[in-house]
């Protein structure tokens, strides 16, 4: 029998099922439990997921429109790989944004916020001790979009979430790269320091700095791990 390594869907009284397969298969590609390259068969799924095949079509259908599926003519569909082009396409956009943002944050924040900012700094420090990745992950989005939220720009939010599935998939795998954790918090931290003294232009170059070296772990973590060229 089939290892299972998916849970199966918990129905939500306001989502219909197709999105609650979409969802979880999304995420299950995100965190690494479907690898680049792995086949998606939706018998297989279905049975692990506890749902008929019709929603596991569905959501794999919308999966290769967001681009996390590819589909080969008589092979069926297989989770989309990383290639180095993604990783410098959504890096260059995403640097530039993430230091606007900071920029404006700097400028914009709030007694309030900068009391939050302080508050994930330690709680994500306890999660980089206890090398707990999903908590470390979860501060780091907080961290993120308390900043973005600073910024008080809606349009620049709007840009940065049409990001997010991309972003999300790609931090999981920076992350993940042996001691990225404490140099991301270390990072933060002089992130919120340069915002909390309302220094605009350097929370913009940290930030920046901060995005360039999330890259750089990411491309070296898809190096060792021979993910490069669409999980080839």
């Amino acid at each position: 029998m089939t290892e299972r390594r998916l849970i199966p869907v918990k129905l939500d009284n306001y989502k219909p099922l197709r999105e609650i397969v979409f969802e979880s298969l999304r995420e299950a590609i995100i965190n690494g439990t479907l690898r680049p390259g792995e086949r998606l068969m939706e018998v297989q799924l279905a049975e692990e997921m506890g749902v008929s095949r019709t929603p596991v079509r569905e959501a794999i259908r919308k999966l290769e429109l967001e681009g996390f599926v590819i589909m080969v003519a008589r092979k069926g569909a297989y989770v989309a790989g990383i290639s180095m082009k993604d990783v410098a396409d959504v890096f260059e956009i995403r640097a530039a944004l993430e230091g606007l943002a900071a920029y404006l944050a700097a400028e914009r924040i709030t007694d309030t916020e900068k009391e939050e900012l302080e508050r994930l700094l330690v709680r994500k420090a306890a999660s980089v001790q206890a090398n707990d990745l999903r908590s470390i992950l979860e501060r780091d989005f907080e961290f993120h979009e308390l900043i973005y939220r600073a910024s008080r720009n809606e349009r620049l939010i709007q840009i940065i979430n049409n990001l997010r599935e991309q972003i999300s998939r790609f931090r999981m795998v920076s992350l993940a790269f042996p001691g990225r954790g404490r140099e991301a918090l270390d990072e933060h931290k002089k992130i919120v320091e340069a915002i909390a003294d309302r220094d605009s232009a350097t929370a913009q170059t940290l930030a920046q700095e901060h995005i360039e070296n999330a890259e750089n772990a990411l491309l070296e973590a898809m190096q060792r791990s021979g993910k490069d060229t669409n999980g080839e």
